[in-house]
This record gives C-alpha cells, sequence and structure tokens, in this order.
C-alpha cells in the first residue's frame, strides 16, 4: 500500500513549482517540538520552520490569542487602525530603547528588506554596501543585496551600486566604504550559509566606519531575533544601535509577519504614500506576535535560549567528527569534518530528527525555544547515532 507520503509527493510534483523541489514529508500536526507526518510518525524539529516556530508548534498562548482575534476582526485596510499593530508596535520601539524607533509591518524577511533599501533611497545616496554570503531575500531588491551568487546568477541584471566586503572582514569594508554609500546591510550571524559569527568586534567598528562617512547601518535580525541568540534581536551584545532593523521569521510566532524598524534620527522616514503593503501587520499576525512575546517573557526564553544553546554546544562539540558548534544561544551550525551533512540529515530524519544542511559540512539548529530538557537529551543521542552510522559507513 502506498504512504501517504508518497502520495503527497507525486501530488506536488504535479501541482506545485519545483522552487524547493519535492520534500520528502508531509506533515499534518505539531505540538511544541515534535510533528507528525501523514502517514503517522514523530518527528523531534529542530529546525523550527527555519527559525520560525520560536514558542512551538500550536503553542496554546499563540492559538488562543489567534482564534480570538480571527473571531473578532481578521483584516483591516491600511486606512484605518487597530490594536494589536499598536501594541505589537510599542512592544518593538521597547526593544531598540530608542524614542525614535518607528515600524513598518510587512509579510516576510524578503518584504522588510526592501523597505530598508527604499529607506537607503531617501537619504539621496544610492550605493549599497552588504556581505559576502548573506541572505536578505528572493525579491528583486532583497536578491541584489544576498552574498550568494548561485541565487543571484539567473536573475541578472539585479540593482545595481551592490557591493558585497568579505563578512567579518572590517579592513575590506574599510576600503568600500564612502560618503556616496547609502547603506551598509549586515546579519549578526549569517544563518543561510552555515550559521557563521564574525569576531567578537565587527559590529562595533562596522558601526564606527558608518558614523564616519554618515552611512546608515541596517542589521538584519530576520534569523537572529525573536530571542533566538538570546536577545531580542541578535546585535545588542555589541553595544552598537543600529539604524534600521529588519525582522520576521519568529516575529509571527509561526504565522507571515515581518518589520522593519528605523531606529535612529539618521535613517529617514517614509511620506504618505512612498510604501505600503495590503496585508502586512493584518491584526490576526499581530495578535500572534504579541502572544509569542508574551511566551518569551513570561518563561524567561532569552535566558533559557542561552543556557540551552550552551548545553548543545558543549555537548555536541565532544562528538568523533565534530569540528566546533558556531552560533549563539539556539541558532547553532555544528561543523564536521567530512562532507557529510546531507547523509546526517537523510538518516536522523529516518530516526525521527529533523534538521537541515545549508552546506556539506555544516548542520543547522534552530529549534523552538521552549525545547524542553528531555527533547534536547532525545536530540543529543539521535543526532549522534546518525552522525557516528555515517562516518562508520563512510570509513567502510
Amino acid at each position: 500500500m502506498k504512504s501517504r507520503n508518497i502520495e503527497a509527493q507525486e501530488r506536488w510534483q504535479k501541482n506545485i513549482q519545483l522552487n524547493y523541489g519535492t520534500p520528502q514529508l508531509s506533515l499534518a500536526k505539531g505540538s511544541g517540538s515534535v510533528v507528525w507526518d501523514v502517514d503517522g510518525n514523530r518527528y523531534l524539529d529542530l529546525l523550527g520552520g527555519i527559525a520560525t516556530t520560536v514558542v512551538g508548534h500550536a503553542n496554546p498562548t499563540v492559538v488562543s490569542a489567534v482564534s480570538k482575534q480571527i473571531r473578532e476582526l481578521s483584516h483591516v485596510s491600511n486606512f484605518y487602525m487597530h490594536e494589536p499593530a499598536l501594541k505589537l508596535a510599542q512592544k518593538l520601539t521597547g526593544f531598540t530603547g530608542s524614542d525614535k524607533a518607528r515600524v513598518f509591518f510587512c509579510n516576510s524577511g524578503a518584504e522588510a528588506n526592501e523597505a530598508a533599501l527604499k529607506i537607503s533611497r531617501l537619504t539621496g545616496r544610492t550605493q549599497i554596501i552588504s556581505m559576502e554570503g548573506s541572505f536578505h531575500g528572493r525579491t528583486t531588491g532583497a536578491l541584489s543585496m544576498t552574498g550568494q551568487s548561485a541565487k543571484r546568477i539567473p536573475f541578472l541584471p539585479l540593482l545595481k551600486d551592490v557591493k558585497f566586503a568579505p563578512f567579518g572582514d572590517i579592513d575590506s569594508l574599510r576600503r568600500l566604504i564612502s560618503r556616496r554609500v547609502a547603506m551598509v546591510i549586515l546579519e549578526p550571524i549569517q544563518g543561510e550559509i552555515g550559521v557563521v559569527v564574525p569576531p567578537s568586534d565587527y559590529l562595533k567598528n562596522v558601526r564606527e566606519l558608518c558614523d564616519r562617512y554618515g552611512v546608515l547601518l541596517c542589521i538584519d535580525a530576520v534569523q537572529t531575533g525573536m530571542g533566538r541568540t538570546g536577545e531580542w534581536f541578535g546585535y545588542e551584545y555589541s553595544g552598537i544601535t543600529p539604524d534600521i532593523i529588519t525582522l520576521a521569521k519568529g516575529l509571527g510566532g509561526g504565522l507571515p509577519l515581518g518589520a522593519m524598524i528605523t531606529v535612529t534620527e539618521n535613517a529617514p522616514a517614509f511620506k504618505p504614500g512612498e510604501h505600503g503593503t495590503t496585508f502586512g501587520g493584518n491584526p490576526v499576525s499581530c495578535a500572534a506576535g504579541l502572544a509569542a512575546i508574551s511566551v518569551i517573557e513570561k518563561k524567561e526564553l532569552l535566558v533559557r535560549s542561552k543556557k540551552v544553546g550552551g548545553l548543545i554546544k558543549s555537548e555536541i562539540s565532544k562528538l568523533p567528527g565534530v569540528v566546533e558548534v558556531r552560533g549563539a544561544g539556539l541558532l547553532r551550525g555544528v561543523v564536521l569534518d567530512q562532507d557529510v551533512a546531507n547523509k546526517v540529515v537523510d538518516l536522523a530524519r529516518a530516526h525521527g530528527l529533523l534538521l537541515n544542511a545549508p552546506s556539506p559540512r555544516v548542520i543547522r539548529l534552530a529549534p523552538a525555544l521552549t525545547i524542553t530538557d528531555a527533547q534536547v537529551r532525545e536530540f543529543i543521542k539521535k543526532f549522534a547515532f546518525a552522525l557516528k552510522s555515517v562516518r562508520e559507513e563512510k570509513i567502510a
């Protein structure tokens, strides 16, 4: 008898664009850090929708908030205000620590970065400096700022006046920056390329260069934000204040929601009619975002993210074949000594563990911040088994 996963794959291939290939699993439901596929198989989810389900699948607080909101008001055009957006904007501006901060809500990280790009154009300058290996989205503007040639080449020509500096190399940035540059955009940790962390003084040095030349600094916190690294945005450890922050993924607690936040008076502001969105900041997504924040605050998940992330780093670093464990909090990259990351992911999935391999030697971990101690132990045991099995097979 054909499995329901196989049937789903066949329907996918007949009806859906294959920009994601054909997924191996069709997931049916989830609870916390556990999901089940359509055949009833259970999986421990260490990817979290790529850093999106920050408080877990079907979190009761989020479910309750969304259910209540959609019964009351599901959509409002941008001719009117609604309380969930006002409350969420107040929360986000408060997290920045700046009374100059203002929020533009959208639906995704790519849209947030498009908005940041348009803000930078309001300075009267057009040049952008981004980082090699960066990922800022797949819309034309966001892709123009994405430092991965494989993603860019099929869609050339893109926007002009975008230059790329090696991530973490302040001397290279120093050679590129000038008073013709409108904005420097970077991620505190580069997630899509394999959880790459810059030197500890890098953000501080970038901020100083931007100040020297009157250049906006945009922090793309789409993947590092919402407590994933143990901070609300992921740059706070450096002591800097960015001019712009972009946020998405975990912001909506699993629902589509993004935000572009202008933080300092250096950043221009949109005037009426200069930018917009139909669904950005809709009441239901904002209610979900507020609920996710309330869970993070009440359960002190910023602290827990650092604690659990440190435990994972400590235990996984001991395994044969692991070179290092990069990242911060619960955004981690397990660097292997062989090109076996995809095989480890496949074997782990067969044993009920969902992982991701952004490169041949890196496993990315981005679980819910609510993952339990028992689930962490389960992950470590299953990951150790999968890695050991793949290495023994390769050696044999």
